[in-house]
Formats: structure tokens, C-alpha cells, sequence
């Protein structure tokens, strides 16, 4: 599920690649999909599946033994995911692997952590085999930057403090490890990027790569909710999440994990190699 997100799309082509038997789920099927057919491969089974549409599901799952979980953050997301689970357990699938978040827990600061934690307990329940995956922040939700990288400008709530990132087809690179690798399946695995990296210090970053000075502004709270509804048009849930993730760094300060590379054999992706990657989307 979530064949057409960042990770799971990114998890797509890893499989691909290995010339592992994919089923790739969308609730637009007509539409095409990176990753489902390339010159070296066979395509990609593509088929409509709906998390709010349990006839969907069933059907999505007939004749499959593991199942990526991967869902957008969202007020429905526990009900979904709860549901999504229920189902694969009911047609056959034994091992599922879902993606998670950093402070999963009960009484997390983060509302969708919690959410989170309810889904990783109702999976636990469930009594498959389950892989629990971690990601801190992805990298290319910084390309959501590039407005305000345009208008010189970098706004927060962390202060000084680091912050992990990791890219995306890291995540499904070890999403795919794993799916094909019995040592790894059912574990919890947080992860990160090479290095924790501040605001300040991505600003910095910026100012090198487009030639143009990019300033840290460190607001409130409560000012950055109000920037995200007000001026980026962000549903109040999703501000919420934004300026709780970024207060949780200030008080739970992060440091880079070494598990992408155990378990990959290879250093994860860069920060700096990615910005590079995609220098053209912050053109001042």
C-alpha cells in the first residue's frame, strides 16, 4: 500500500529491481505509476485498493504473504491502518511491514506518534509477524521549502537543536530488506540519516547551494501554527503536527542512528547529496 507515496514508491523500485513479485495498490489505477515497468524488469501488478473500501482490501489481498503499511498522517489514519490490518490478517498475510514514527508512544507530545502507537499495539495483537519502521523526518519533504527558500527565508520553531532526516528511498531500500530478508523482519528499527542537521546550519546549506543568503527566522510555537494555517493554507491537524515534531527535537534532542548502514552494508544518502540532487527547486 502506498505504491504511489515517496516510500512506497521508493520501495517499489528497490523490489523492482531485485526482480522481487510486487503488487502495487492505488486508488487510481488508471493513472501510471513510476516504477511498475522498466527495461530490465517485468511490470509491476498493479490494483485499485481503497483503506476505506473493505471490499478493496480483500480483494487487493488475495494470494499476497506480506504487506507494506504505509499511510498519509491523518485524523483517520488509527480507524484505517486498524482496519487495514484486521483484513490482511483475515486473508492469509503473515508479515507485514509498517511505517511508523519516532515517539511512538502512549503519552507522546506528538498526536500522531500516539496514533501511531495505537496502530503498532493493534498490530501486535493481530499476532503476525510485523517489521516496525521509524523514519524521522524525509528529506523531501524539504522541497516543500522552496517558497520560502525563494523569499530568503527559513521558518521554525527548533531553535539550535538538530534534527534527523533521511531520504525516502533509504526507507524503502530497507522496507525491501525487510520484505526479501528473514534476519530482518520483525524488528523495530528507527531511522536516520548520516548526521543531524539544524535549521540554522540548513540555512547555511541553502545559502551555499543557490548563492543567495537564506535566513533562519525561530518563531513561537504558536506563531508557526498560525504562519502554516494562515499563510500555507495547512489544515489545523496538520499544524499542529508540524510545530509538535519541531518542539519535540528541542526537548528530545536528536542524533543520527547507525541503523540504515547494519542493515544495508552502505552509509545512507546524504543531506548535502540530496539538496545537490535537487539544487534547481531552491533557485532563488
Amino acid at each position: 500500500m502506498g505504491a504511489t507515496g515517496a516510500t512506497g514508491n521508493a520501495l517499489l523500485h528497490s523490489l523492482a529491481a531485485s526482480g522481487t513479485p510486487v503488487r502495487a495498490l492505488t486508488r487510481t489505477p488508471h493513472r501510471p505509476i513510476p516504477g511498475t515497468a522498466g527495461a530490465h524488469q517485468p511490470p509491476a501488478e498493479v490494483q485499485y485498493a481503497d483503506a476505506t473500501d473493505p471490499h478493496s482490501l480483500r480483494t487487493a489481498f488475495k494470494g499476497a504473504g506480506q504487506l507494506f503499511l504505509a499511510m498519509a498522517n491523518g485524523p483517520a489514519q488509527v480507524e484505517l491502518e486498524t482496519r487495514v490490518i484486521d483484513i490482511a490478517a483475515h486473508a492469509g498475510i503473515g508479515h507485514i511491514v509498517k511505517i511508523s514514527a519516532p515517539a511512538a508512544e502512549p503519552d507522546s507530545p506528538v498526536a500522531v506518534s500516539r496514533g501511531h502507537h495505537a496502530v503498532e499495539e493493534h498490530l501486535r495483537a493481530a499476532g503476525l509477524t510485523h517489521t516496525i519502521l521509524r523514519p524521522y523526518a524525509f528529506t523531501q519533504n524539504l522541497l516543500r521549502l522552496a517558497p520560502s527558500v525563494a523569499q530568503g527565508v527559513i521558518l521554525g520553531t527548533t531553535g539550535d537543536a538538530p534534527c534527523n532526516y533521511i531520504d525516502c528511498r533509504d526507507i524503502g531500500d530497507v522496507a525491501a530488506a525487510a520484505l526479501t530478508r528473514p534476519d530482518i523482519a520483525g524488528g523495530t528499527y528507527t531511522l536516520t540519516g548520516p548526521e543531524a542537521v539544524s535549521h540554522p546550519e540548513l540555512a547555511s546549506r541553502l545559502t551555499a547551494l543557490t548563492g543567495h543568503r537564506i535566513r533562519y527566522v525561530d518563531l513561537t510555537p504558536d506563531r508557526l501554527r498560525d504562519h502554516l494555517i494562515r499563510n500555507a493554507h495547512m489544515p489545523a491537524w496538520l499544524a499542529d503536527h508540524v510545530t509538535e515534531i519541531q518542539q519535540l527535537s528541542v526537548t528530545r534532542p536528536e542524533a543520527p542512528t547507525t541503523t540504515v548502514g547494519d542493515i544495508l552494508g552502505r552509509p545512507p544518502r546524504t543531506l548535502d547529496a540530496f539538496l545537490h540532487e535537487h539544487r534547481a527547486h531552491f533557485r532563488c
